[in-house]
């Protein structure tokens, strides 16, 4: 926390034009505030300042928000928002794939922005499972909670925090479906306010670590208009 307990925050941007509008708002909103302005920079203070939330632009002069986004994952689950102008499917899975909480595109509007900084701050606990549920196993993946570790057929797999989280939720609850609105509540938070299509690209990436081959069962499976169920015991479709 910062100065008088308000949540530290650190903004990596390198526009002025976003820069002085976002600090007066944040400021506005009882966050302290710390900018850099470059990617090294950026790491510097991080390492030196240890912020409850980073918002950091993908586009900086000296390095990749990817890169920097990477490196911090690194060394801590801080939340980290990432900021850019670029909106394609594509870019927001690279972002989210290197380990960033959430992706907003600019423009952006402030009022939701902070929204969903807090939303990332206040992250739902996962619900207390009792004792003999500390390792989920199931159809190859296994999950060790108190270690935060995830194997797949006994090889060591690395997921970034939300997707384990994901994995974490749906495992806990095998064979029951998980509404979208739970995940989200749980996961994101209960007033996330950002695009669903955020979920799905987390479910996309995820099943591309812990499926076998199309002629398996799916283990997550999508059930339309009310979210996603892990098959434990799945009926194996005919190939």
């Amino acid at each position: 926390m910062g100065q008088n307990g308000a949540p530290d925050v650190l903004v990596v941007e390198d526009e002025p034009g976003f820069i002085e509008p976002l600090v007066i708002g944040l400021k506005r909103e009882r966050f302290h505030v710390r900018v850099a302005r470059e990617g090294r920079e950026a790491l510097a203070l991080f390492e030196a300042s240890r912020p409850d939330l980073v918002l950091l632009d993908v586009m900086l002069p000296d390095m990749s928000g990817v890169d920097i986004c990477r490196e911090m994952r690194r060394k801590s689950e801080v939340p980290i928002i990432m900021v850019s102008a670029k909106t394609s499917e594509f870019d927001m899975v690279v972002g989210l794939e290197v380990g960033a909480d959430d992706y907003v595109a600019k423009p952006y509007r402030l009022r939701e922005l902070i929204a969903r900084m807090r939303a990332a701050m206040r992250r739902a606990p996962m619900e207390e499972v009792a004792e003999e549920a500390r390792v989920l196993d199931a159809r190859g993946v296994r999950i060790d909670r108190d270690r935060r570790e995830v194997t797949f057929h006994g090889e060591p797999i690395r997921l970034p925090l939300k997707e384990f989280e994901l994995l974490e939720l749906l495992m806990a609850n095998a064979g029951k479906v998980v509404a979208r609105k739970t995940i989200l509540d749980k996961i994101w938070g209960t007033t996330y306010v950002g695009d669903t299509k955020t979920l799905d690209v987390h479910v996309k990436r995820l099943r591309s670590r812990i499926e076998d081959t199309a002629s398996v069962a799916q283990r997550i499976v999508t059930i339309r208009g009310v979210g996603y169920r892990f098959d434990a015991d799945p009926v194996e479709q005919p190939v």
